[in-house]
C-alpha cells in the first residue's frame, strides 16, 4: 500500500494502473528504481541549495574583504558570511597569520599562511562532494536495473505465448508492458542524476578555482601589511 501511494504521487493514474498490473518482480525492480530516485533528488536538492547559499555569501565577502582595512576587521564580521567556502579560506590563513605575528612579532614566512589556506581549500571541496559520489552511482547502476525489469518482462512475455500456444497480443502484452514500463523508470533515475552530477561538479570546481585565486588575494593583503616578510620556500603552483 505504502509502495503504491508513492507511485501514485510521483505517476498518473494510467501509468499506477500498468504499475498494478506488473508482476512481483518488477514491482521489486520498480520499488529499488524508486529509492535511487528519491535518494539523488533528496542530494540534488539539498546540494543545489547549499551551492546557491555559498555562491551569494561568496560574493558578499569577497566585497567585505575588500573594503576592509585590517584583517581583524574581516575577521570580526566573518562568521555571517559562514555558508561561503572564503570563509574557512581566510580563517585558516588568519589564523596562520595571528599563530605567526603573536603579541607585536613579525611575520616571517608567507608560505606557511599559503598551505594553510590550500588545505583549507581541500578541506571546503571535499565538504561540498560529499555525497556526490551517489550521483554517479544512480547514473551508471539504475539503467542496468531497469535492463534487468526488461529482461524479465520479456522473459515473462515468451513464457505467456509460450502457456497460450498462439502469438495473440493478449498472450505477449503484460509482459512486453512490464519490459516497458521497467525500461522507462531506469532512464527516469538516470538522466536526472547524470545532469545534476555534471551540472554540480561544474559549479564544484568553479568554486575550487575560487577559492585559489582568493587565496592569492589574502596573500596580497597579508604582504601589504607586511612587506618585509619572505618566502622560506617557491610558491607551490595553484591547483586548478
Amino acid at each position: 500500500m505504502y509502495f503504491h501511494s508513492l507511485l501514485a504521487f510521483f505517476v498518473g493514474g494510467e501509468i499506477l494502473d500498468l504499475v498494478n498490473e506488473t508482476g512481483p518482480v518488477a514491482k521489486v525492480v520498480l520499488l529499488i528504481l524508486l529509492a535511487f530516485s528519491l535518494i539523488s533528488w533528496a542530494i540534488i536538492l539539498s546540494k543545489w541549495g547549499l551551492l546557491r547559499r555559498a555562491r551569494v555569501q561568496s560574493g558578499r565577502f569577497s566585497r567585505a574583504f575588500r573594503k576592509a582595512r585590517q584583517l581583524q576587521d574581516v575577521s570580526s564580521v566573518a562568521e555571517q558570511f559562514k555558508p561561503s567556502p572564503l570563509v574557512g579560506v581566510f580563517e585558516s590563513g588568519f589564523d596562520e597569520y595571528k599563530r605567526q605575528v603573536g603579541n607585536g612579532g613579525m611575520l616571517k614566512n608567507l608560505v606557511s599562511i599559503q598551505r594553510a589556506m590550500q588545505i583549507a581549500v581541500s578541506e571546503e571541496i571535499s565538504r561540498f562532494e560529499r555525497n556526490l559520489p551517489w550521483l554517479a552511482i544512480t547514473a551508471a547502476v539504475t539503467p542496468f536495473i531497469g535492463l534487468f525489469g526488461t529482461v524479465w518482462g520479456i522473459i515473462d512475455a515468451f513464457h505467456g505465448l509460450g502457456a497460450a500456444g498462439a502469438a495473440t497480443l493478449r498472450a505477449v502484452a503484460p509482459g512486453i508492458s512490464e519490459a516497458l514500463i521497467t525500461t522507462a523508470a531506469g532512464l527516469a533515475a538516470a538522466i536526472p542524476a547524470v545532469i545534476a552530477y555534471n551540472l554540480i561538479g561544474s559549479s564544484i570546481r568553479d568554486f575550487a578555482a575560487r577559492g585559489d585565486d582568493f587565496s592569492l588575494e589574502m596573500l596580497n593583503a597579508v604582504e601589504s601589511l607586511h612587506p618585509q616578510a619572505s618566502y622560506r620556500a617557491d610558491v607551490p603552483e595553484v591547483r586548478r
